[in-house]
């Protein structure tokens, strides 16, 4: 029995710091690589929890191991932008202006009960109301509802709303987005002209967006010491 609970309480220390190793996106949000690697964690650690037979090292061993995996398949997202699209995906815009793209619907095989069940947990009920609205990367939708249907704020009273154009991402970790060009009004040759104008250089810019009314939001790289 002593045995038993020692050994439960020495796992569940484990699976703290692992967690803490891997750091608050792991516990946040679970992308399809993180999904994998939760699976494995319990499937390695429940067995060994009740069969005392099974010595730890066989536990801690494998746990490391994906412990080094997860930190590597970071570090290769983190540098790499196509190897981050293939382990989490991209965001996709499934309403624009009120109206559903269904070919991005059978691309993320949802069906409009699962668009209409999603609007509704955000208490939106009319579909006509959404302006822009994305399902991310971890299944959750996020909406953007048209200026005439947004909660007022202190800033809004007595003045009118503007219409609102969508924030494409156009440079992001210094790589040039050109999927995200025709959603902000924009062509590869008009995009390097502006570049060109803003003496800026693609590798030189964390983030980069635009609109289809042309404001621009840069953030340069932090200088390297």
């Amino acid at each position: 029995m002593l045995i038993a609970l020692f050994r439960t309480i020495l796992l569940y220390f484990l699976v703290l710091v692992t967690l803490r190793v891997l750091g608050k996106r792991q516990v946040g949000q679970l992308q399809p690589a993180d999904l994998v690697f939760t699976i494995l964690l319990s499937e390695i650690l429940v067995i060994p929890m009740q069969d005392k037979n099974i010595p730890l090292l066989n536990t801690f061993i494998p746990v490391l191991v994906l412990i080094g995996l997860e930190i590597l398949m970071s570090w290769f997202s983190l540098k790499n932008l196509k190897v981050r699209t293939m382990l989490q995906g991209n965001s996709l815009l499934v309403i624009r202006n009120g109206v559903v793209d269904e070919a991005q619907l059978r691309c993320l095989r949802f069906t409009m009960d699962d668009i209409l069940e999603e609007l509704r947990k955000k208490n939106i009920f009319d579909i006509s109301t959404v302006q822009y609205a994305f399902v991310e990367t971890d299944g959750t939708l996020s909406v953007l509802l048209k200026p005439e249907f947004q909660p007022a704020t202190s800033q809004d009273v007595n003045a009118q709303k503007e219409p609102k154009s969508l924030p494409c991402v156009v440079i992001s970790d210094g790589k040039i987005i050109n999927n995200n060009f025709k959603d902000c009004g924009m062509d590869p040759k008009k995009f390097h002209a502006l570049l060109k104008k803003k003496k800026i250089k693609p590798e030189d810019v964390l983030l980069m967006t635009l609109d289809s009314f042309g404001n621009q939001n840069i953030i340069r790289k932090a200088e390297k010491q």
